[in-house]
């Protein structure tokens, strides 16, 4: 794990895009999702930050948060357990108004005591519906060296088809940039563009005493995003820099951007390109290895610690503790941790969430373009 500290702190928001996958966050939020067969959605934000050197990274969280409490603990695995910063989980009812917030904005007056209190120069900020190994070092270093007030990392590429279908009133709001030699020049919300756009990461570098005094200013007029409310009206008087980013990049948007994203990990050279520039930690099971039972057969499947197989799986990812029992067949499924699919079972382009049981000679049948999810803890 990287020492060397950078000048920087970061900050996580947890809940964004919550409502794009309800069917995944009735019990947890976007950051505690399962993703590519042992991880959660926080692992790789917050590796990539550990990795670049920043040792101060709060998590502003909003709602169903038990499960990412229990998944984060002290913050061990990131060598975040620190007498002086670390890692800083702050609930909504930590100020003396018990109130959930609704957006960026509202977030961050939620913690500005304690961004004061800090003695870091830079803040980087974050989402959790991205996968992706970023260098956070390479993009402070332009922030800096550019002078600008503020950058957003973008990636060019099309919007997905669930963007352009949701309505233009959305309250998860996307953002696409324009760019005039690297500045920003507009920020486009909910657009419906066809074609490759400049689609907003929403990671953001700023300094600190910026922040505060942005955050303070519009959190008495009412403001709730920071990117709408703060940015956009004052891209002329303010810096804004984009910072293109052309590594690999999984975005969650819907169910079915979740079991593509999931799926793609089954190529190498995607799995090579997520996992290759920094290691990703995450919570430790100590599990046994999987074992393949003698007339097993397994092809083209992501299979973590703990799985037991006896029977026939193809073109699937497999989280820990999953068990296939002899005469099951499993074809292009996403199970989750400790799912079991009992004998004689038929399923196929399904995603259960954890602790599902697959009853005996039961089939379930979705599709590529629809597949059917089973909800926690669900006897089928």
């Amino acid at each position: 794990m990287v020492n060397s500290n950078i000048d920087a702190l970061g900050i996580i928001f947890p809940n964004s895009y919550d409502d794009l996958v309800p069917d995944l966050v009735a019990d947890r939020l976007m950051a505690s999702i399962p993703f590519g067969g042992r991880y959660r959605m926080i692992d790789f934000i917050l590796s990539s930050m550990v990795n670049c050197g920043i040792d101060n990274v709060s998590v502003i969280v909003r709602k169903n948060y038990h499960s990412l409490l229990d998944h984060l603990g002290s913050g061990r695995e990131w060598d975040l357990t620190r007498k002086n910063g670390g890692l800083n989980i702050v609930p909504p009812f930590a100020e003396k108004t018990v109130k959930v917030y609704n957006g960026r904005v509202e977030a961050l007056a939620s913690i500005l005591g304690f961004l004061k209190s800090q003695k870091e120069k830079y803040v980087v900020m974050a989402d959790t519906n991205i996968a992706v190994n970023f260098d956070f070092g390479a993009f402070l270093e332009e922030h800096i060296a550019s002078g600008a007030d503020v950058t957003i990392a973008y990636r060019e590429e099309e919007l997905p088809p669930s963007a352009l279908e949701s309505e233009t009133n959305s309250k998860s709001l996307y953002y696409t940039l324009e760019l005039e030699n690297k500045r920003v020049t507009n920020i486009r919300i909910n657009s419906k563009a066809a074609g490759v756009q400049n689609f907003s990461m929403n990671i953001y570098a700023i300094e600190r005493e910026l922040l505060i005094d942005q955050i303070s200013q519009a959190f008495v007029r009412g403001y709730v995003f920071y990117e709408r409310d703060i940015l956009s009206p004052h891209l002329v008087t303010l810096n804004v820099q984009g910072y293109r980013y052309d590594g690999y990049c999984a975005r969650i948007c819907d169910m079915r951007s979740y079991y593509e994203e999931n799926m793609k990990l089954l190529d190498d050279a995607n799995l090579d390109a997520l996992f290759d520039k920094g290691q990703i930690y995450t919570k430790i099971r100590d599990d046994n290895p999987t074992r393949y039972i003698p007339g097993a057969r397994a092809k083209n499947v992501m299979v973590a610690d703990g799985c037991v197989i006896e029977g026939d799986v193809e073109n699937c990812i497999l989280f820990r503790g999953v068990k296939i029992r002899k005469g099951a067949k499993v074809r292009n499924c996403v199970l989750m941790q400790d799912t079991v699919v009992e004998s004689g079972a038929d399923i196929d382009y399904v995603i259960t969430d954890k602790n599902v049981v697959i009853t005996e000679n039961r089939k379930l049948r979705g599709a590529d373009t629809f597949q059917v999810f089973v909800e926690k803890g669900r006897r089928v």
